[in-house]
């Protein structure tokens, strides 16, 4: 096993690549958020270094986006199999994943993993095909949590999982299968954007948003107040020496106005310097959403489940603001 300690991009976006051909790595595991990255920065690290060792490389994080895929297999190595997978950290484990006996497509998930009855539901608990649904696991599966420590009478536990549909794993993402079993993960369906009866999940506008030259990352958080309309703000991580004048501004609208909906374009567009996110590789939509909706930091985040904590003093501010 070899491990990699340190920022990934440092001293450059190819230290990793240098590091697997050195030590003639064979599984190379990495996030969709490291994939984007790369391919922003425009490297080729199949020109530089000889990857012909690596078998598979497993995605892991976010969703892999089908320009990830191409990445992948063009400046890495175009025989491997590729595995976008998801799990959780509470399960200890990835509940779907890679198939080697199942075709490949970009964008997609294989399907779900030995031992985990993964399915989509809808609200009325009934699993659905084709069409956007709740992620549950069906039958217990033995690295799940057992309880939670001094939660008196399990209520955290069972507001946390088992809420929505009493005795079923809801795991709080959106999923879609399709007729083969494979699917597609949208993100948090606790942050999904509601905007005039519309849902959407939050990928779907990082996909758009994020395929700019100028952005390295982004934040969108859907805050909906009672008795107002919602006001969607779309945070913004630019590269060095791109601004967000009115131009990038009108051509981010247009794209998501065309390629996602006329309804999901933000009310307001800001930079900040990065996006804040959990120790395991997870924007962190849903504490930022509820801080600025006027929780308390205390209550709404765990800063030591927090990569960069100090990421979120911006939206503190914010919301004071606001």
């Amino acid at each position: 096993v070899v491990i990699y300690d340190g920022s990934p991009a440092y001293p450059s976006m190819s230290v990793q690549f240098e590091l697997a051909e050195k030590a003639g790595v064979t599984y190379f595991g990495t996030s969709a958020a490291f994939i984007s990255a790369c391919l922003k920065a425009g490297i080729h690290p199949n020109q530089d270094y000889d990857l012909s060792a690596i078998r598979a490389v497993g995605s892991s994080g976010s969703p892999l986006s089908i320009d990830g895929f191409r990445w992948i297999y063009e400046n890495i190595n175009k025989d491997l199999a590729l595995e976008s997978l998801s799990g959780g950290t509470d399960l200890c484990t990835a509940f779907v994943g890679g198939a080697r006996i199942l075709p490949i497509y970009p964008g997609e998930i294989q399907g779900a993993s030995l031992g985990a009855n993964v399915q989509a539901f809808d609200e009325e608990a009934k699993p659905v095909r084709n069409e956007l649904g709740e992620l549950v696991i069906t039958d217990p599966m033995p690295s799940m949590p057992l309880y939670f420590w001094n939660d008196e009478g399990m209520t955290l536990y069972t507001e946390s999982y088992f809420n929505m549909y009493p005795g079923i794993w809801r795991h709080g993402d959106w999923i879609r299968f399709n007729d083969s079993g494979g699917c597609v993960i949208f993100g948090r369906s606790d942050s999904t954007i509601n905007r005039q009866g519309i849902r959407m999940g939050t990928s779907e506008i990082y996909r758009v948003v994020e395929s700019f030259d100028e952005i390295l990352d982004s934040l969108i958080i859907d805050l909906e107040f009672h008795g107002r309309d919602s006001f969607m703000p779309l945070f913004l991580v630019l590269r060095e020496g791109a601004n967000l004048d009115e131009d990038l501004k009108t051509r981010i609208r247009n794209k998501l106005r065309r390629d996602v909906s006329p309804r999901h374009v933000p009310n307001e567009m800001l930079t900040i310097d990065e996006v804040p996110y959990t120790l395991s590789g997870k924007k962190m939509e849903v504490p930022i959403r509820k801080i600025l909706l006027g929780m308390e930091v205390d209550r709404a985040a765990n800063l030591g489940a927090m990569r960069n904590p100090e990421a979120i003093n911006y939206f503190l501010e914010y919301a004071r603001k606001k």
